[in-house]
């Protein structure tokens, strides 16, 4: 089984930075991509980033490529998404979500952290 739990969320004004964390605690190594997404109000979940536990390949969406940088402390089991250059609309419920490969769904989640960028 596997645990993730989120931290760090909270209010930063538009051009701020905040830094994510996600403790992971059981199975989560190797074979195990770790991703970030979110979901504001009224809109349907967003993927934001991912990152594998093995070799750490990232892969950004759109909306926050060249903003968000995705990593993960081997060491602490923990994975990270540092959040620059933040847009109001980067306001959301930030989860983290684990998936095994070959495992294409996301099978575990966090219980989600508030992050609100006021203009």
């Amino acid at each position: 089984q596997v645990q993730l739990v989120e931290s760090g969320g909270g209010l930063v004004q538009a051009g701020g930075s905040l830094r994510l964390s996600c403790a992971a605690s059981g199975r989560t190594r190797d074979n195990y991509v770790m991703g970030w997404f979110r979901q504001a109000p009224g809109k349907e979940r967003e993927f934001v980033a991912r990152i594998m536990w093995s070799g750490g390949t990232t892969y950004y969406g759109d909306s926050v490529k060249g903003r968000f940088t995705i990593s993960r402390d081997y060491a602490k089991n923990t994975v990270y998404l540092q959040m620059n250059s933040l847009k109001p609309e980067d306001t959301a419920v930030y989860y983290c979500a684990a998936r095994k490969v070959p495992i294409a769904s996301y099978d575990y989640w966090g219980q989600g952290t508030h992050v609100t960028v006021s203009s």
